[in-house]
Parts: structure tokens; C-alpha cells; sequence
């Protein structure tokens, strides 16, 4: 992939999550921000943190070929900062 073609998704996954922040839907997006900005994150990490979970979710919608799931979407928000792959323990 070519350096602006990754420029292109970030900022497309970018505008995703600023469209649910400034839509408050889901509302843990914000929520999300704001938890992870208390816990010492900056804005940008944040931002780069939950573009990770929407990426995560897109990329399985398409692999596996199902309905987006806000429910598996909104627990991977409330588990950051582990990452969507990352096991837990």
C-alpha cells in the first residue's frame, strides 16, 4: 500500500470517528476519548487507539462477511487501551 493511500484511510477512519463524536453515536466513542485522554493519552493517541477498533471491526465485517456488530464494537471500545487482537490477561 502507498504511503498516500494510508494517508487516505487514516483520514477516512478519522472522519468516522469524528462523525460519531460529533453525532454521539455510538455515544463510548466520546466516552472512550475522554476515558483514555483521563488515563494519559493524548487527543492524537486516543484518536490513533479507537481507529484501531473501528479498523478491526471493518476488516472483520468484510472477512467474515457479516453485519457490523455494535455490541462487539462498543466492548472493544471499553477495553481499550488492549487492543482488539491483543488476548486479555
Amino acid at each position: 500500500m502507498e504511503k498516500t493511500e494510508n494517508t487516505r484511510l487514516r483520514a477516512a477512519i478519522l472522519e468516522v470517528i469524528n462523525n460519531q463524536i460529533r453525532n454521539n453515536e455510538p455515544p463510548e466513542t466520546k466516552e472512550t476519548l475522554i476515558r483514555l485522554q483521563e488515563q494519559g493519552f493524548s487527543e492524537e493517541n486516543a484518536l490513533k487507539l479507537i481507529g484501531y477498533v473501528v479498523a478491526s471491526e471493518v476488516f472483520s465485517v468484510l472477512k467474515e462477511n457479516r453485519r457490523y456488530d455494535r455490541g462487539k464494537y462498543v466492548s472493544a471500545l471499553k477495553a481499550l487501551p488492549r487492543l482488539p487482537w491483543e488476548k486479555e490477561g
